[in-house]
């Protein structure tokens, strides 16, 4: 019986295991299983047309039921024509915190070229928002076309990829992090505490936003 138990238990490990380093789905393309608006239960607004998950507009972000600690994110985006949006990471959604981007680091969505307010370089497409800006802002596609993303996070070690190329690196939580945060608006929101774990949030920030293809792999 003991032989047993030990086998199933090691069974169970290794499965554990081999789904960790596992490329999965976190949007199906047909419906928004997996997620829910910010401080609700239930998806209020976003919705699914012909694989592509969109909002437009004034719907809350969307968050992810799990959280997640080390993995690759990949996805592909597409701005509105002077749009706004961003994929948060790290989100901590807690009764107290009014919005997703209060606790988490932002990888940028917005239209570089036509969004009708000034932007700097930091609030740019691929960005850590208000903290580093992309380190190529020639490669992203314009407004209404698709642009593939990617974040990568391992140990801290965090990087922005767009369009197959890395545009941002940063360790999460070294005193380099902490001094671009005391200098960033997020130096006195929960954003400024290092934390290991957290949701993903796609940003409604009031215009129409696109995803598709978006996939996790833990690792």
């Amino acid at each position: 019986m003991k032989k047993v138990l030990i086998l199933a238990l090691a069974a169970c490990s290794f499965g554990a295991f081999a789904q960790k380093g596992k490329t999965v789905k976190l949007f199906n393309g047909k419906n928004t299983n997996g997620w829910h608006t910010w401080h609700e239960t239930t998806v209020k607004g976003w919705h699914v047309m012909d694989g592509v998950l969109m909002s437009h507009g004034g719907n809350g972000d969307l968050v992810s039921d799990k959280e997640y600690e080390d993995y690759e994110l990949t996805f592909d985006f597409k701005a509105a024509p002077k749009g706004n949006s961003g994929v948060i990471y790290k989100v901590l959604e807690r009764p107290d915190l009014k919005t997703s981007y209060m606790s988490g680091p932002e990888y940028q969505i917005i239209d570089d070229k036509n969004y009708p307010d000034p932007i700097k370089d930091v609030q740019k497409t691929a960005a850590n928002y208000d903290m580093q800006p992309a380190n190529d802002l020639t490669i992203v596609k314009p407004a209404g076309e698709w642009n593939k993303g990617k974040i990568l996070i391992k140990d801290n070690h965090v990087e922005h990829w767009l369009n197959g190329k890395k545009v941002v690196e940063y360790e999460y939580g070294s005193t380099d992090w902490q001094v671009m945060v005391a200098k960033s608006k997020f130096a006195e929101w929960e954003f400024a505490k290092a934390h290991a774990k957290g949701k993903i949030a796609l940003q409604d920030h009031g215009d129409m936003v696109s995803f598709r293809n978006i996939k996790i792999k833990e690792l």
